[in-house]
């Protein structure tokens, strides 16, 4: 049911949407057809399952806002650093213990919220 959900508020996207909410579904993983969302500049994943941001993520080029809130997330991985536009970056409330130095090719990030990580 969450994944349907997901993938309906997907298509309606494709209609040219800059933002996009999966908040709350309960998702494992980042299904693959928001990485074909080009025109995306804010993304929402607050409060689902998700272990890793998968690398497809770093298509998403005009991505500013990235919200990944109460996950599960354990590592920043090299690939987020792509995202050269992003300027707000949420990783609150995971299970993240070290912060890696590609963070720091993010020269446009002016937030940046590591709270309540391990």
């Amino acid at each position: 049911m969450s994944q349907e959900i997901a993938l309906e508020r997907i298509a309606a996207a494709e209609q040219g949407l800059t933002e996009l909410d999966l908040s709350g579904l309960g998702l494992t993983e980042l299904p693959l057809a928001v990485c074909e969302l080009s025109q995306l500049t804010q993304l929402n994943l607050f409060n689902n399952q998700i272990t890793e941001i998968p690398e497809h993520l770093s298509r998403l080029s005009q991505l500013t806002q990235l919200d990944l809130n109460s996950n599960q997330i354990t590592e920043i991985p090299e690939h987020l650093s792509r995202l050269s536009q992003l300027t707000q970056l949420d990783l609150n409330s995971n299970q993240i213990t070290e912060i890696p130095e590609h963070l720091s090719r993010l020269s446009q990030l002016t937030q940046l919220d590591l709270n309540s990580n391990q």
